[in-house]
């Protein structure tokens, strides 16, 4: 059976569990003038075909003095970008890794306490993993906006 792509609906009643995941089909259906059954089976389709994924996450703006960290990585052969992004993707405290374009091969986000938890984060975790072969690192200190909601793409 062949995906359907996302369509305008799809992406409103996506805009509604946005804004609160736990709101019910019932009022997503009643702000969209559709029935709650239409709201529960598109919901229901876009979690089986993998196109939309419910869950919570920490709210960054609740935890005390908090540092996002994007670590950039750069590997020592093209060849071995695979499988360092991969590596990273396994270590549970990373939250994002993504192969980039540019002046790094790698970008890995995760958040930590301090600056002394995030030296020894690289040490014991990222530096000494095969086909790494240095590290830069982004502190991000005030968080001015953070959304992590992505039901919205944007249209250019």
């Amino acid at each position: 059976m062949a995906k359907k792509q996302l369509d305008d609906l799809d992406r409103k009643i996506l805009d509604g569990l946005a804004q609160d995941a736990r709101i019910s089909n019932r009022k997503i259906a009643a702000d969209l003038g559709i029935t709650e059954g239409t709201v529960r089976s598109r919901i229901k389709r876009m979690e089986t075909e993998g196109q939309v994924r419910i869950t919570a996450m920490t709210n960054i703006a609740r935890l005390r003095n908090p540092t996002l960290a994007y670590i950039w990585v750069e590997v020592e052969r093209s060849a071995q970008c695979d499988d360092v992004a991969e590596q990273l993707a396994a270590v549970p405290e990373i939250g994002f890794v993504g192969k980039m374009l540019g002046r790094s091969d790698i970008l890995a986000i995760t958040l930590v306490r301090d600056n002394a938890e995030l030296a020894h984060f690289l040490h014991s975790r990222i530096t000494g993993l095969p086909g790494v072969r240095r590290t830069e690192c982004s502190l991000g200190v005030n968080f001015v906006k953070h959304d992590y909601r992505m039901s919205r793409i944007v249209d250019v």
